[in-house]
């Protein structure tokens, strides 16, 4: 088997939706999903890559739909934040399963079950070879999980936010509604914005192009993928300056 590539990017975080980890299921966790993007990770992480994983919480408990349906949106944020802790822990499990240490850091403090966010520990963790995977989105409620992301992957110093998805890119329109869109393999930050392109939010757009951090967007379905991007062949899209 011929040797891989070295990875062009040294720290990475990736964004996992929670909807990443219900596989062709309709709700919760479908465990053979969140083993496949274990063994991902544990191929990277193989590389000498240092991994941090941002995880929604979609599958379980959408706050954005609840509040909508008439619920304090704070509090339903908050529920939402603690679904992203249950996918948090079943991917560590999934993890350390593939003998990858794994930590999980949330910015709720919960002791029992997780560290509390402390930003220096946290990088101590991917300087030491773990993998840190952060829950409970900022904290805040009001602010995605892809903010969150965003923001962590500032605080980490990443070399780039990798964000898997359903899609293969970034598209004009969703492709799965309109078979004719046309899909961007580079766009910049502010075409996203003013396109209204459903990326990540305009939050998270704002924070990483103010402080130039690249943007991968590709399809996670696709095993392999993650190591793709990693290696630096063309995968997705590349939201840049």
């Amino acid at each position: 088997m011929p040797a891989l590539p070295d990875p062009v990017y040294k720290r990475v975080l990736l964004k996992l939706s929670g909807e990443a980890l219900m596989g062709d299921q309709t709700y919760g966790i479908d465990p053979a999903v969140a083993t496949q993007i274990a063994r991902d990770i544990r191929d990277i992480h193989a590389l000498g890559v240092e991994m941090a994983i941002v995880i929604g919480g979609g599958n379980i408990f959408r706050g954005v739909a609840a509040s909508a349906r008439g619920m304090d949106r704070a509090t339903a944020d908050y529920m939402g934040m603690l679904a992203t802790v249950i996918n948090a822990l079943a991917l560590q499990d999934a993890l350390e399963q593939q003998e990858v240490v794994t930590r999980v850091v949330t910015a709720i403090e919960m002791r029992a079950v997780a560290e509390p966010f402390i930003r220096r520990r946290a990088v101590r963790h991917l300087e030491k070879g773990r993998i840190v995977v952060f829950a409970a989105g900022t904290g805040n409620p009001y602010f995605t999980t892809d903010t969150a992301a965003a923001l962590r992957a500032m605080e980490m110093k990443a070399d780039v936010i990798l964000k898997g998805t359903k899609v293969d890119g970034i598209y004009s329109a969703d492709p799965l509604l309109h078979p004719e869109a046309t899909r961007f393999d580079r766009i910049s930050y502010l075409q996203v914005l003013e396109q209204g392109l459903k990326v990540m939010d305009a939050t998270a757009i704002s924070l990483c192009m103010d402080n130039r951090l690249p943007i991968v967007i590709f399809n996670l379905r696709t095993p392999g993928n993650i190591q793709r991007a990693i290696i630096g062949e063309p995968v997705g899209s590349l939201v840049t300056a």
